[in-house]
């Protein structure tokens, strides 16, 4: 027998919803959980968030509050739903969220996609709607019938009584609307899950390769234009004064106007406005940014560990500077990760249409809310005239959660008076990117007589994303800044600091965030204090982790798996790292060689315990994707400047890891009953200072400014 969890969700909230729903479906059933006020709005029911449509035709409806950037929502997310219904997976069809405060990520605290928050956000508010959905089906079945509800069964889209008693949930969709909501929906205990848990197929698969995925970059309305937009080589610069009359003469052109950021040439095609944009002639204020570079954005970051406000990452423990005084051993190190771009594999694109005072924007987004509301302002209308409809993403790593490209879509559609299609080149998105930030760790540590670690002092310095993008004000602790600024060690006194420095660069979250410049100080740091305590990197770890069974067993079963201690091939070497991200706990092993072309990452062996996994097989995948991922920025990738701009362009000078250079990926998934953790990002994190650890146990050279090339190895 079924064993369900009793779970309380807002009843006045939720009936709001479901009535609007009940009186504007009405060919069809569709409620919602727990839903604040807009999600009554007429003008957003046919696609709220977490509602579940069933329509006349048995077909079930999730309306995702996620986007799809290919970490697997359209899958993972439906697959909650299909649960609590008793459906097959395939009877689940799936829609973006419009936006709307109804579909806030109550981890982040807005509509956002991002920060591995997807399952952590849905898991329990999604099992909730499939079960209010089924209860008030059997509920209107059993009043229908004139039997108990005891006696109703609702399976595989089939609502059944003794009897011979049967309907399916389309044709008692009508009536389940209304039924009461049930105040405490019942939601399976995961014992009995039979869809969640289990490798299931991406449902988005099919329309991805056979070319009916929608991306923003497919969209087409009628008579639609297209956009190329010339900006300053200065990020942050702007128009003094400018000439489009040759522009405005070549073939197609149909005008040439002036935005915030820029110029902007509007064409029949895309190819006949890129080309006419090479024929403008600009003047640029090129602002105080043209003034910086790599190098001086170090040493401010530098200058400002030494005399700008720390400020504390948790409580200290102990006395720091009395341990390292007298400890036997003083150890001092600094890390360095340098700015990076997103660069995912389709450009920045949006598609706007503005007219009669409304906005339409469409194409891809992580922040729904954010896209209508810098819409509204720069547009000077009301956020309730801009709607938005968003496509699959062709990559998002925290790049599309900024708003720049599709404010400057909808600028152009006002300023011509037709839909526009604005689309940047690959160059327009490695040089006009919101970096990750350039990080300076500076590590102090202590060991005793013994070996054993007394004391570490953490100190970070780096950019606040959170000040630049949601106005976080200035000397304020930016809690996206510490994450794995603590590591999982017993250490008798420790001190962790923040110190935030602006170099007046524009920055912006960047896949795993702060977790890949503070695992890779920490755990290269830790390495280093194993090897001047003269210890195994992996004993000398497991001996700080008492009480600490979750990153104990990870790091257990990665050594093991890896074959650690064991003979490796003749000039390999193997790197160890652990961490806990997003409520996930993760070790990996690196395997590698070194030659005069520089790292060569042979095999990655990953333990991983993310809690409750909803669908196995895409957490193998991300696990694998970000390892790659992580593996181009670690060994090959970083923007560098002159005279304020990025001299990379191109994936020519901005590589990322190919096939023939992929590793094998081991990957170890925990069986766990703890609550789901995020897994889209921490394993980017993760692998640098793994492969870092090995290079230096086999080179005995220890890179401690990323990334790790040939040059680098030859310096160190």
């Amino acid at each position: 027998m079924t064993t369900l969890n009793t779970v309380e969700t807002s009843r006045r909230g939720f009936l709001k919803a479901s009535g609007a729903a009940s009186t504007l479906a009405s060919t069809g059933f569709m409620l919602g959980v727990a839903l604040p006020e807009r999600a009554a709005a007429a003008a957003t029911i046919h696609t709220p968030n977490a509602w579940v449509h069933i329509a006349d035709d048995n077909t079930i409806t999730l309306l995702s509050a996620r986007s799809e950037m290919g970490q697997g929502v359209y899958t993972s997310m439906p697959m909650l739903i299909a649960e609590e219904l008793n459906v097959d997976i395939k009877q689940i069809k799936v829609a973006i969220a419009p936006p709307g405060t109804a579909y806030t990520n109550a981890l982040l605290g807005a509509q956002i996609t991002g920060g591995s928050t997807s399952v952590r956000d849905g898991w329990e508010k999604l099992r909730v709607a499939g079960a209010q959905v089924r209860e008030m089906l059997r509920s209107a079945a059993a009043a229908s019938w004139g039997v108990d509800l005891d006696k109703v069964k609702a399976d595989k889209g089939m609502l059944t009584a003794p009897g011979g008693k049967k309907a399916t949930y389309g044709e008692m969709a009508e009536a389940a609307s209304r039924m009461a909501v049930p105040e405490k929906p019942m939601i399976k205990d995961p014992k009995d899950f039979k869809i969640v848990g289990k490798s299931t197929k991406r449902l988005d698969t099919p329309a991805k390769t056979n070319g009916t995925a929608q991306f923003g970059i497919d969209v087409k309305l009628p008579g639609m234009v297209y956009a190329s937009l010339e900006q300053c080589p200065v990020i942050g610069g702007k128009v003094v004064s400018f000439d489009g009359a040759k522009a405005k003469a070549m073939p197609g052109v149909i005008d040439v106007v002036q935005i915030n950021d820029g110029v902007a040439v509007v064409a029949n095609s895309y190819w006949q406005a890129v080309q006419a944009r090479k024929a403008l002639t600009v003047q640029w204020d090129e602002g105080a940014v043209a003034t910086i570079d790599e190098k001086s954005m170090l040493e401010a970051n530098r200058k400002a560990l030494s005399e700008s406000k720390a400020l504390p990452i948790g409580k200290p423990t102990g006395d720091v500077a009395k341990a390292l005084a007298s400890a036997a051993k003083v150890l001092k190190a600094e890390y360095i990760i340098p700015m990076e771009a997103h660069a995912p594999l389709e450009p920045m694109n949006f598609t706007a249409d503005f007219k009669g005072g409304k906005c339409m924007l469409i194409g891809p987004t992580q922040f729904q809310q954010g896209a209508v509301g810098a819409t509204a302002a720069v547009l000077g209308i009301k956020p309730e005239d801009v709607s938005v409809q968003t496509t699959f993403l062709g990559g998002g790593f925290g790049r599309r959660i900024e708003l720049d490209f599709i404010v400057q879509a909808a600028q152009i559609s006002k300023a011509v008076g037709r839909p526009v299609k604005l689309l940047w080149s690959r160059e327009d998105d490695m040089t006009h990117d919101f970096y990750r930030p350039m990080g300076v760790n500076q590590l102090a540590g202590g060991l005793d007589a013994a070996g054993n670690p007394v004391a570490l002092h953490f100190k970070v310095a780096s950019q606040s994303v959170t000040q630049r993008a949601f106005g976080l004000p200035k000397d304020t602790f930016d809690p996206f800044m510490a994450e794995a600024a603590v590591g999982p060690y017993n250490i008798p006194n420790t001190q962790h600091d923040l110190v935030i420095h602006d170099t007046g660069f524009r920055v912006g979250y960047w896949r795993s965030v702060s977790h890949n410049m503070n695992s890779f100080a920490n755990e290269s740091f830790v390495d280093e204090m194993a090897k001047a305590a003269g210890k195994d990197p992996y004993a000398f770890r497991m001996g700080l982790l008492k009480d600490k069974p979750r990153f104990a067993n990870v790091l257990k079963l990665a050594a093991e798996k890896a074959g650690w201690g064991k003979k490796l091939s003749t000039g390999h070497a193997l790197g160890i790292a652990l961490q806990e991200g997003y409520d996930t706990y993760m070790a990996q092993v690196a395997e590698i060689s070194v030659d005069a072309n520089g790292v060569k990452v042979h095999k990655v062996t990953v333990a991983v315990d993310a809690g409750r996994l909803v669908n196995p097989d895409t957490v193998e995948a991300q696990i694998q994707s970000s390892i790659v991922f992580g593996m181009s920025a670690g060994l090959m990738q970083e923007i560098t400047m002159e005279k304020g701009r990025v001299l990379q362009t191109n994936f020519n000078n901005f590589p990322v890891v190919r096939m023939n250079e992929s590793p094998k990926i081991d990957v170890i998934l925990v069986k766990s009953t703890e609550k789901p953790g995020g897994i889209g990002e921490p394993a980017t994190a993760l692998v640098v200072p793994a492969i870092a650890n090995a290079v230096a146990s086999l080179t005995g050279k220890r890179v401690r400014q990323l990334p790790i090339t040939a040059e680098a190895l030859k310096t160190a």
